[in-house]
């Protein structure tokens, strides 16, 4: 009994972020709509369905304008501001955000795979991905290149500099590349995307 009430507890932490968002935007519309259509009628003469719920839609727009720019503006440049009075601590902080927006953001760095001959006796190779094709700014030959390693079940990896001459560029989609190494190898995603 007690598992099953943590589950219930587990299943309204998923719902009801959704939950609360459908009934707020309901009762927006609820109100904007009470208000709008009489006016419309009674000056206007006219009723034009939906569009309580359009002015719904540009108000949470304008919301969501209004956060980004007035809001998260000052708070950025707060956050940062501290950061940079603590220097171990912004040089965590930039290395985990590179690397959080290497993987989602704008400028996605993990866009080409790569197979790696890691051992030239064994042919042993790895999958990975170049994050750099010029080291020089690290005083490296220019024929080796920045590839990273992500492990497999984990949220980490390894970055090597190795010799272009031993990786292969692989013609393959990125985020495939990167669900077969997370997942071990274990997972099949050619029968996934066929279905």
């Amino acid at each position: 009994m007690k598992r099953l009430l943590g589950y219930f507890f587990q299943g309204l932490l998923y719902i009801a972020p959704l939950g609360i968002t459908i009934f707020v935007l309901y009762k927006i519309f609820e109100l904007l709509d009470g208000v709008f259509k009489p006016l419309l009628l009674t000056y206007l003469k006219i009723n034009i369905p939906g569009l309580s719920l359009l002015i719904v839609f540009f108000l949470v727009a304008l919301l969501g304008l209004l956060g980004q720019t007035i809001i998260a503006r000052p708070i950025k440049r707060l956050v940062n501001h501290f950061i940079n009075k603590a220097p171990l601590f912004k040089v965590i902080y930039t290395s985990i955000k590179d690397l959080l927006s290497a993987f989602v953001g704008k400028e996605k760095k993990f866009n080409q795979p790569v197979l790696v001959k890691v051992n030239l006796i064994s042919d042993l190779e790895k999958l990975g991905f170049i994050t750099q094709e010029d080291v020089s700014m690290l005083g490296i030959e220019s024929e080796k290149v920045a590839v990273y390693f992500p492990h497999s079940y984990n949220f980490s990896g390894e970055l090597f500099i190795v010799p272009a001459k031993q990786v292969k560029k692989l013609d393959a989609p990125p985020a495939d590349v990167m669900k077969f190494i997370v997942s071990g190898g274990v997972a099949n995603y050619n029968n996934q995307n066929n279905e």
